[in-house]
């Protein structure tokens, strides 16, 4: 794993900043914390995880599987720089931080540069434009409209950040620079990452290798955050969903896929996909959590590959009262290969994490539409 940068740096560079913060909040009304809160939460990670099986469903295959990796990618770089750089948030207090749901507090323990809310409005709205302007009629004024309502919406995402004590003005400003970046380096490839996808030979076995050279390629921060439980998640989704679209892409994903509004998927055929789509999706995470807690255990147990549990497996958690953690380890050819890397105990949660996000985003693009053709959805 990677060292982190020191924060010194980053600390001065917080105080510097920090009289932004308490400007934008001399402003405190109830009614801004309420607007800044549900924006900020329209463009969070649970929020686009959820809005992207709609977008599957409603026939924009490419636009939805295309925003997903991007996702997973800006997951991915965003956290990784936060991690190394270990720049800690606006100390509060004295600033004051509206946090209105458990997903902002656990975001209150991650770092803070850069931005993840700004880099993700920038990559995820660029890209969308972009689509909408390539594959879409348009004018002059569509795309003007469409420009000043993206800048707009970062503008708003990267005040709302700051008015809520979440980052300072150096954190969203390297959001944004650094999602512009991310970005242009995504329209320059995506056509060629989706071709890969959906017409390659071994793109399953390659993902998977890729989703596990990047659970070990993550840097170490100076403290510990919630950061590289997000990337596991979405790495999980990005395999699922690559793993499905491989499987069914000539079957629901193609080109010719109706499209809702149209003849073929009228809005209440489309509202009945969502129906029967989002309780299959949460029953499938259930069930596949469920059982990788029991199966991963017993096969790294089998396999010798030594391993703890910081919360899914109570019979897995470390004792800090103990000189040494009690793992689950046996002796074989694995447990010595795995020996190579510098951590004595692997967290099991990682893979349950990961399997149960992996199972969820087939389901979204495999199970899913095929239970849709059955029912003439």
């Amino acid at each position: 794993m990677f060292l982190p940068i020191s924060g010194v740096s980053a600390v001065g560079s917080e105080v510097k900043f920090c009289w932004l913060v308490k400007l934008l909040q001399r402003l405190q009304h109830k009614l801004l914390d309420n607007f800044f809160s549900v924006l900020s939460c329209v463009v969070s990670v649970p929020f686009y995880t959820g809005f992207l099986p709609l977008l599957f469903w409603s026939g924009h295959g490419k636009l939805a599987r295309q925003m997903t990796l991007l996702m997973a990618f800006c997951d991915y770089l965003g956290n990784s720089v936060k991690d190394i750089v270990s720049a800690p948030r606006p100390c509060s207090p004295p600033v004051r931080r509206v946090t209105a749901t458990e997903d902002e507090k656990e975001n209150a323990m991650e770092y803070g540069l850069p931005s993840s809310h700004a880099l993700n409005t920038v990559c995820l709205m660029g890209y969308l434009l972009h689509y909408v302007l390539a594959y879409g009629e348009h004018g002059s004024v569509m795309i003007a409209a469409g420009l000043s309502l993206a800048f707009l919406l970062v503008m708003l995402v990267g005040i709302a950040r700051i008015y809520l004590g979440m980052h300072s003005l150096t954190d969203v400003i390297a959001g944004i620079g650094f999602g512009f970046v991310i970005l242009a380096f995504w329209l320059a490839v995506h056509d060629h990452v989706d071709a890969f996808v959906v017409s390659e030979q071994n793109v399953a076995s390659f993902w998977a290798g890729l989703s596990l050279l990047m659970c070990f390629a993550y840097p170490k921060p100076e403290f510990p955050t919630p950061s590289f439980e997000y990337h596991t998640a979405f790495n999980g989704v990005a395999f699922g969903i690559v793993y499905g679209i491989q499987q069914t892409y000539f079957h629901f994903h193609t080109p010719d896929a109706p499209l809702i509004f149209s003849p073929q998927l009228p809005l209440l055929a489309f509202a009945g996909r969502v129906l029967v789509g989002i309780p299959t999706i949460l029953v499938v995470k259930f069930c596949s959590k469920a059982l990788s807690k029991w199966l991963l255990p017993v096969m790294c147990s089998t396999l010798g590959i030594p391993i703890v549990s910081s919360c899914y497996v109570p019979a897995l958690k470390v004792d800090n009262s103990k000189s040494k953690p009690d793992v689950k380890q046996g002796v074989g050819y694995l447990q010595r290969v795995f020996s190579l890397f510098p951590q004595k105990a692997f967290d099991v949660d990682t893979g349950i994490r990961f399997v149960q996000y992996a199972s969820l985003a087939w389901s979204v693009v495999d199970l899913v539409p095929a239970i849709f053709t059955h029912l003439n959805l």
